[in-house]
């Protein structure tokens, strides 16, 4: 391609050269006014001389003209797969393909914009291209998406491009949806109190009302029905410490785009409100302070502790008052307020007539959910033995009636060494290298499960499961031993802190226990059980599909399977009876919180660089604008087109420089017309 220009290159600056031509045709103007003869001439002398000294050139070019650039960004977030959204965007893509391929003059530049934790982010994409494009031969960006956008900037201005943005929407834009919006969902909820939620049901095909389950931990739902439209707030109960998932479920609607935002998954850390324990010493002796300090130690426990020192039955002559004794509150701890405690211990006590009608109300307690933990010691061998009460009905343990005052090392059993209680206790194991005991109280295990005994296989603790509630025995009084360090002392605080979670029902410590977590693209299954085999694994990812995978044990005899785990949403798992859910990717991914073509998001974008938007439906036929190449002052868009701006930029390959006013000949035409003006002022 050849241009050709003028070109001025003044012998003297612009300057000088502009204050010389205005001085002499000022001298002109003065000489026409005052009538003068001769000066048209010299005027047109000075112009020529004017011109002379501006030296104007002919400039011819070669030019190879650069190829503008036009940005294709699509949208391959997950929203992209529903329908034949996928399709059509491919047919977009391709029609964009054939154009760069049948214009000499236009690059095309390909960018995938996919989604991440924060949602779809296409002007991630559109920057990224934009970084590697000359901004003054960018003909336009063209982002082919259903509009679920989760990047856009504030403002608009902040593209900062001079070039058309174009939207090709595809999807039907008159399909209707149902979706379930969580609009607060709690961080904390305190354990056995209801977490409160407040979430909505959109529908754009219908109203009325809706069915939605909670669902905790993949166990049974719990169903309510809300009016469509509507903000309700729904409470659901906390179960357990710790990280509780809980799944909201919509059902399904007359019109679908897709079931996955018809469920959400919250996560709410159950965290439990001041322990209770009310702790009852029998009789004072060396181990009850070290029971008060471990109970006092720990700042969430809030401790009611009695010692009876002086029981109704015995004669003693010392005012009451000299003995600092306040009435034992037999009627308000064990009748009017024993259902706030978390924990009722007792501690070497013995039967006597002070609690002769109430043992019968803390069976009652422990088998409605509570918990009991007994530490036994001389009495219960006897007549005053607690399990000649009521209390026997939820106790593990029947004493045979003789002590064993023998020194002794406590043994874990075959089961102590699974079970979550005791395994891994410092220093334990087949051989433990604990202190001894010096006293223990011998009796027959009649249920529940035995994890230290003695040398000789008497039971020592024994923990069970009465109904809903949960039980504790520790058949001597010497624990105590363990927290004065005595022969190396032993792992008191640990083991008795453990013992305490497992009565209160901590999920870390039960026996029977199914965990999986999500982590660094696999899944990883933990499943504790005491049985020598696991049931196989059943999982049920968030696409639907089902798989059996078997579990590896380990040295500590836990059950563990790991894989592979791709996608976003919820993982069921099943192991007999046990069922727990995992999350893959974020909870509740913005990419699905609503699934309709829009393009509310880039409007004013489109709008601020005059591109357009096009829905296209879905397919691989899809309505499909035409493409065309337009001036910079020409408009970009179109019902039917979109425009792809042409910048007409080039690169010179060769100058020639071609002077228009000879020396020579300036020199007679300057000679000559001065000439005029002296012939003229002579007449």
């Amino acid at each position: 391609m050849t241009a050709a220009s003028i070109d001025f290159s003044p012998l003297i600056p612009w300057s000088q050269l502009i204050a010389l031509v205005a001085i002499g045709y000022a001298v002109l103007i003065f000489g026409a006014i005052q009538k003068l003869s001769g000066w048209l001439w010299r005027g047109l002398g000075l112009a020529a001389l004017g011109l002379t000294l501006a030296n104007p050139s002919l400039v011819e070019e070669e030019r190879d003209p650069l190829a503008d650039v036009a940005i294709l960004v699509t949208d391959t977030s997950s929203s992209m797969d529903i329908g034949g959204r996928s399709e059509a965007a491919n047919a977009m893509a391709e029609a964009l393909r054939q154009q760069a391929e049948n214009d000499p003059l236009l690059d095309l530049v390909e960018v995938e914009a996919d989604e991440g934790a924060n949602g779809t982010e296409v002007f991630a994409a559109v920057s990224s291209a934009l970084a590697s494009v000359p901004q003054d031969r960018l003909a336009g960006i063209v982002v082919t998406t259903d509009g679920q956008i989760h990047d856009a900037p504030a403002s608009v201005d902040a593209l900062n491009i001079d070039a058309p943005l174009h939207q090709v929407m595809p999807g039907d834009t008159s399909a209707g949806d149902r979706r379930l919006i969580i609009e607060e969902s709690p961080r904390y909820g305190i354990v056995g109190q209801g977490a409160s939620f407040t979430i909505r049901v959109e529908d754009t095909a219908v109203q009325g009302n809706a069915q939605v389950a909670f669902r905790f931990e993949g166990g049974n739902p719990q169903l309510h029905r809300i009016p469509i439209g509507r903000s309700i707030r729904i409470d659901v109960p906390v179960e357990q410490r710790g990280q509780n998932v809980i799944e909201i479920e919509v059902e399904a609607g007359p019109q679908e785009l897709s079931l996955v935002n018809n469920r959400a998954a919250v996560s709410v850390n159950g965290v439990r409100d001041r322990l209770r324990v009310l702790l009852v010493t029998g009789e004072p002796h060396n181990g009850a302070r070290a029971w008060r300090d471990l109970l006092k130690s720990d700042p969430s426990v809030d401790l009611v502790h009695f010692t009876i020192l002086r029981p109704p039955d015995r004669r003693d002559s010392t005012p009451t008052n000299e003995l600092a004794l306040i009435p034992f509150p037999v009627q308000e701890l064990f009748y009017e307020r024993l259902e706030e405690f978390d924990l009722v211990i007792f501690d070497r006590y013995r039967r006597r007539n002070i609690m002769q009608g109430y043992f019968g109300n803390v069976a009652r307690y422990v088998e409605n959910g509570g918990a009991l933990l007994v530490t036994t010691g001389p009495p219960f061998a006897g007549p005053p033995s607690l399990f000649r009460s009521q209390l026997s009905t939820v106790l593990p343990v029947r004493p045979s009636g003789t002590l064993s005052e023998a020194p002794f090392t406590p043994q874990m059993s075959e089961l102590g060494l699974r079970h979550p209680v005791t395994a891994g206790l410092e220093g334990g194991g087949e051989d433990p290298e604990w202190g001894r005991w010096m006293r223990n109280i011998e009796g027959i295990a009649l249920g529940g499960q035995v994890l230290l005994e003695s040398e000789d296989g008497e039971p020592l603790l024994v923990l069970q499961r009465s109904r809903e509630g949960r039980t504790a025995m520790v058949m001597s009084d010497q624990t105590w031993l363990w927290s004065r360090g005595f022969e190396g002392g032993g792992p008191y605080g640990e083991m008795f802190r453990r013992v305490a979670h497992w009565l209160m029902k901590e999920p870390e410590l039960d026996e029977e226990r199914l965990t999986a977590v999500a982590l660094d693209g696999e899944l990883l299954v933990d499943r504790v059980t005491l049985a020598d085999t696991a049931p196989p694994l059943q999982i049920t990812w968030p696409d639907g599909r089902q798989e059996v995978a078997s579990m590896s044990e380990d040295e500590s005899g836990r059950f563990s399977a790991r894989m592979p785990a791709e996608g976003t949403g919820l993982v069921r798992l099943r192991s007999g009876p046990l069922t727990t859910v995992a999350a893959l990717g974020p909870l509740n991914p913005l990419e699905f919180a609503d699934l309709r073509p829009t393009d509310a998001i880039l409007d004013p974008f489109v709008d601020a660089s005059g591109g357009g938007v096009y829905a296209i439906g879905d397919g691989a036929n899809a309505r499909l604008p035409g493409i065309r190449r337009t001036r910079s002052n020409a408009d970009h868009s179109g019902r039917s087109w979109m425009g792809l701006k042409a910048n007409e930029r080039y690169v010179v390959r060769a100058t020639t420089r071609t002077p228009l006013l000879p020396g020579l000949l300036i020199v007679l035409i300057m000679t000559g017309l001065l000439g005029l003006g002296w012939w003229r002022e002579g007449r």
